[in-house]
């Protein structure tokens, strides 16, 4: 994989965890164009990085995003044609679509503020491990966009629920570490500076489990989300059978019998 030069990557070849680092701390890690473009492709390569088994993003500062840069996209875009907005508009979206698209399990470890595209980002993760000074807001309605943004007003309803969806995304409004958490939106939330150490741990955890499962169960989460409940149990009933065929699971029942950690492939 090309190594990004719009942010920072590291990958641990022993656990097998890659880190994105947002790196623009002086701007609260806004994001450019460049950097949108770069995150999309970098999670593409990353779905096909036979070495990649989870992923964590953070951000470098006291901020994890705080969403499009003022300076170098919104005032861009006020000088753009239709054609252009909307070029802009689907690479937005196309990099949530890489995020949720991707094999392994990606974990946010939100440091500290979470605005804008920044939110909707963290909420295309699979898990977010957030600091108690990690503030959360879906500021679109505040520039006067609509709060269905980059997926928004798709992920998630589908995690705090529908009511508590319009609120955050009508009003704008920020949310507390504490109260972004008592609604199920943050998974935990650490002390200050504990959050990268936190979902990094997590991420190792997950890592070390059978990726083949993990996978298969990032999919069916958003697979099911437009399926009858008739229809996703006999997906499920599929997808267990397949797995029950595969290396695994046999390797998880000779490690019980054993009575040793399983070494998943």
């Amino acid at each position: 994989m090309k190594t990004p030069t719009s942010f920072l990557y590291a990958q641990d070849v022993a656990t097998g965890v890659a880190t994105i680092t947002l790196n623009r701390p002086d701007r609260l890690n806004a994001l450019t164009f460049d950097v949108y473009d770069e995150l999309g492709t970098t999670f593409r390569a990353l779905n096909i990085e036979s070495g990649v088994r989870a992923i964590v993003i953070t951000g470098a500062g006291k901020a994890f995003c705080s969403g499009g840069d003022v300076r170098d996209i919104i005032g861009a875009l006020v000088e753009r044609d239709d054609r252009g907005l909307l070029e802009f508009t689907r690479m937005t979206c196309d990099l949530i679509l890489a995020i949720r698209r991707c094999r392994v399990p990606v974990v946010a470890a939100l440091n500290g503020t979470t605005a804008g595209a920044g939110a909707v980002m963290a909420t295309a993760c699979d898990v977010r491990i957030a600091a108690a000074s990690a503030r959360i807001a879906f500021l679109f309605t505040k520039v006067g966009l609509s709060g269905a943004d980059m997926g928004a007003a798709w992920l998630l309803p589908r995690i705090v629920g529908r009511g508590r969806a319009a609120e955050l995304l009508m009003s704008g409004d920020f949310i507390s570490a504490e109260e972004a958490f008592r609604i199920g939106l943050y998974n935990r939330v650490v002390a200050d500076g504990a959050a990268l150490a936190a979902a990094t741990t997590f991420a190792e955890q997950l890592a070390r489990g059978p990726s083949l499962a993990l996978e298969v169960t990032k999919d069916a989460i958003d697979r099911e989300a437009s399926l009858d409940l008739s229809s996703a149990l006999e997906a499920e009933a599929r997808i267990q059978a397949s797995l029950m065929t595969q290396a695994d699971f046999r390797e998880a029942y000779a490690a019980f019998v054993a009575k040793r950690p399983p070494k998943f492939v």
